[in-house]
């Protein structure tokens, strides 16, 4: 059976758009390597046909969401530790306080992270003034 009917037939199946790893990975611009290793560290649980291997749209979201978490800082376990807790039962209060100090560490950390950089940003301004300042008593500007 040809690979688009299959995907067909397990759309219906599931009652929804499937995805192959190459649609993910072209839109993404991951490598299909980088998706199986998410799906290797239980981040992603595609449906399997044979060897091939579909994503629901449910997938799709977490990649997104995966690629987001590793832009902003958090780890894979992080990540993972987050995906689970999201998929444990609502409104658990012990759940989301969890969740509000994961979200309270990395902001704290991003904070300090943007005064070290705008430390140096300063650091550097004053060094190509005196640069700059040389250059002009050399004659050179």
């Amino acid at each position: 059976m040809q690979t688009k009917q299959v995907t067909k037939e397990l759309s219906r199946s599931y009652n929804r758009k499937l995805y192959s790893i190459s649609d993910l990975s072209q839109e993404f611009d991951l490598t299909t390597r980088a998706i199986r290793f998410y799906e290797d560290a239980g981040l992603l649980t595609p449906v399997r046909q044979g060897r091939n291997r579909y994503y629901t749209l449910r997938e799709r979201t977490r990649l997104k969401l995966i690629l987001h978490g590793k832009r902003l800082g958090f780890t894979l376990n992080e990540i993972g530790e987050m995906f689970r807790l999201y998929d444990s039962k609502p409104g658990e209060l012990a759940q989301l306080r969890h969740i509000m100090d994961k979200i309270n560490e990395k902001m704290s950390l991003l904070e300090r992270q943007l005064e070290d950089i705008q430390i140096v940003q300063q650091e550097l301004q004053e060094f190509r003034q005196q640069c700059q300042t040389q250059l002009e008593q050399m004659g050179d500007c």
